[in-house]
């Protein structure tokens, strides 16, 4: 599950890639001044139709970070059945980037080793076992879902990646970005709380919290779908906040025309010797 604190890896990036985030160093086109950076990872995908519909219906373009994950209906989010869904995204506009291909979740660095993680992943066939992966081993696993949708989209995922939970530490980001993948979080107004309980926080709660404290240059996070919410996010909230976004003057860009990330997605990324990346296959 994601956390608004994870926000902090989104700001400490640009230095580390020595790309500043200011209007000098491009962006967006001047038509859009006002950028904000809307992004979904994948989930149980039943409402990924949906999101869809709004989305080209208002003519927003975005980045989708893609695991394998279970879902409702078909055999995984990388999955054949889907494989139509996000074929008919690339050609809407849409950006791909890597989720890790089984979600699989940082959970320690290993006391002694700089190169070596505690991870467990959340689909596949490792699904909720703690195994040790080193360096070479988690960029497989980001080159896995990168690999995946390109090879469902015809179009190469931008060298990013999203840690699910935006659960991370220095040595990851160093391990991953050793292989070409840059981390890429959300901003603290932009964690739009699709995850949280509708108990305690409602869609419309949500809606008004976001309208208020979005601002230019933020990077915003929901789901294809959250397993545990009972009050879907989407695409009740999507399409309000898309509307009260732009009359307030905002824009959408995707992470391909985001400042802080230009620069490295200019230099491109040198594969990481996966010779044979697993195949794609649903969670058990």
């Amino acid at each position: 599950m994601h956390r608004a604190s994870s926000w902090l890896a989104c700001l400490i990036l640009p230095a580390a890639l020595g790309a500043a985030a200011s209007p000098s160093q491009g962006g967006p086109s001047t038509a859009c001044q006002q950028a904000v950076y809307l992004t979904f990872d994948t989930g149980h995908m039943g409402v990924a139709p949906l999101i869809a519909e709004v989305l080209k219906r208002h003519q927003v373009r975005v980045t989708f970070f893609a695991a394998n994950e279970r879902t409702q209906v078909g055999d995984g989010s990388l999955g054949e059945h889907w494989a139509g869904w996000w074929r008919e995204r690339a050609l809407e506009g849409h950006e791909f980037a890597s989720h890790t291909l089984d979600h699989a979740y940082w959970r320690a660095d290993l006391p002694g080793s700089p190169t070596q993680f505690q991870i467990r992943p959340s689909a596949g066939a490792q699904q909720g076992r703690d195994r040790v992966m080193n360096a070479a081993q988690y960029c497989q696993q980001i080159d896995a879902a990168a690999r995946r949708l390109q090879e469902i989209t015809g179009q190469p995922a931008l060298p990013l990646f999203r840690a699910p939970g935006g659960k991370t530490s220095p040595a990851l980001l160093r391990a991953a970005l050793s292989c070409g993948y840059a981390h890429v979080g959300w901003s603290p107004a932009g964690f739009l709380g699709d995850e949280l309980p509708s108990e305690r926080y409602s869609n419309a709660l949500l809606l008004e919290q976001a309208l208020r404290k979005i601002r230019a240059g933020d990077i915003l996070v929901a789901h294809l779908g959250i397993w545990s919410r009972r009050d879907p996010w989407a695409p009740t909230v999507l399409e309000p906040l898309l509307v009260g976004l732009k009359e307030r003057g905002f824009c959408f860009a995707t992470l391909k025309e985001h400042p802080a990330y230009q620069a490295h997605i200019a230099r491109g990324r040198r594969p990481s010797g996966l010779a044979n990346p697993p195949p794609a296959s649903a969670s058990q």
